[in-house]
């Protein structure tokens, strides 16, 4: 019998929120199962393993925080200049902490792999396709900077999300500051 798709993201997104709630410790079938409400076992009828679950998650998670093409497009339209990327980065922002815990998620997700070799594979490539977009995104909309520079506004963002959205260094800036600044400095010598 077929999995029903509807009822497997649903127990993706459960996970997710337990991940995000409780760390990798945390994710169990059950607590997926309780999360979601639903009979005790069925997080395991579609996740076979806890490996298989994380991988699940991980692929999710990256569905979840896939652009809107529409937004995409009318920023990638626009001419290209630092106030392009000054609202790419600053989209992204919005994306990631609109769903705060699936970022969270997302972090846990990263330092699990770091134990896990299937998942770190799985979540690598993610990972990287992600990164090859944003690289795509920027060459065709004639943005300066290139592969190394989308590769510094990476690490530079991460640090960023990082700080929103778990313990801060509460330096008190505005994260548009922050973001425009990433920008003139990173990719305005470029």
């Amino acid at each position: 019998m077929a999995k029903n798709v509807e009822r497997r993201a649903a127990l993706a997104d459960a996970g997710l929120r337990v991940l995000a709630a409780t760390g990798a410790r945390g994710l169990t079938h059950r607590a997926v199962d309780a999360e979601a409400g639903v009979p005790v076992g069925t997080a395991s009828n579609y996740f076979r393993s806890r490996d298989a679950m994380l991988g699940a998650l991980g692929e999710r998670i990256i569905e979840r925080f896939a652009p809107d093409e529409r937004r995409l497009a009318e920023l990638g339209a626009r001419e290209p200049s630092l106030e392009l990327v000054t609202d790419y980065l600053r989209y992204i922002v919005e994306r990631t902490t609109a769903q705060p815990e699936l970022t969270r998620a997302l972090i846990e997700l990263r330092l699990e792999a770091v134990r896990q070799p299937e998942l770190a594979r799985i979540l690598g490539d993610t990972l990287r396709r992600g990164y090859h977009d944003d690289v795509a995104f920027h060459v065709a909309a004639g943005l300066p900077g290139g592969a190394f520079e989308v590769a510094l506004l990476h690490y530079a963002m991460d640090g960023l999300l990082l700080d929103l959205l778990t313990t801060s260094i509460d330096a008190g800036f505005d994260p548009d500051q922050v973001v425009s600044a990433f920008v003139s400095r990173l990719v305005a010598r470029a």
